[in-house]
């Protein structure tokens, strides 16, 4: 790809400034609206989760506000069906809270869960009975067998 020399004052232009991550968010307005959203959304996620109780605030979060409707994602349909039921009383919080919000929908919408590592097993614990029961069955298997090796696997893992 060939530059041309108004790519490179542009680049140069955003390399050379030595301003905030801030002044540069602001800088266009395209940008700024955009941030000014994210503050938006940001301090009605904070009065989310103090209007509503503790066991409910993990599961909902602030999806977007647009013409003064609040979405509201819920992890799941019986936490959703809890914010239907506050939904009058968390607009008004709202609205007593400065805020520009003329109604609430709420949508399921399960967050993912990144998980980067399988759970760990947890160990089979087998009662005394069984135990005694399988190293009886190992000794009376053949020395090297398949199946003594596999019960002798199992009893050492429990």
């Amino acid at each position: 790809m060939v530059s041309t020399p108004r790519t490179r004052k542009t680049f140069s232009t955003f390399t050379s400034s030595r301003g905030t991550l801030k002044d540069y968010l602001t800088a266009t307005d395209a940008v700024a609206r955009l941030s000014e959203q994210a503050v938006r959304l940001q301090r009605l996620q904070t009065l989310l989760d103090a209007a509503l109780p503790a066991y409910l605030a993990p599961g909902a979060h602030i999806a977007n506000l647009k013409r003064g409707k609040v979405v509201i994602h819920a992890d799941s349909g019986a936490v959703a069906v809890k914010l239907r039921q506050l939904a009058p009383r968390l607009a008004e919080g709202f609205v007593q809270q400065g805020q520009e919000v003329t109604g609430i929908e709420v949508r399921v919408q399960p967050r993912r869960r990144l998980s980067t590592s399988p759970r760990p097993k947890q160990p089979k614990i087998l009662g005394e009975r069984p135990k005694q029961a399988l190293t009886s069955l190992a000794s009376g298997l053949e020395e090297g067998s398949p199946i003594r090796r596999a019960v002798e696997k199992l009893l050492k893992n429990t």
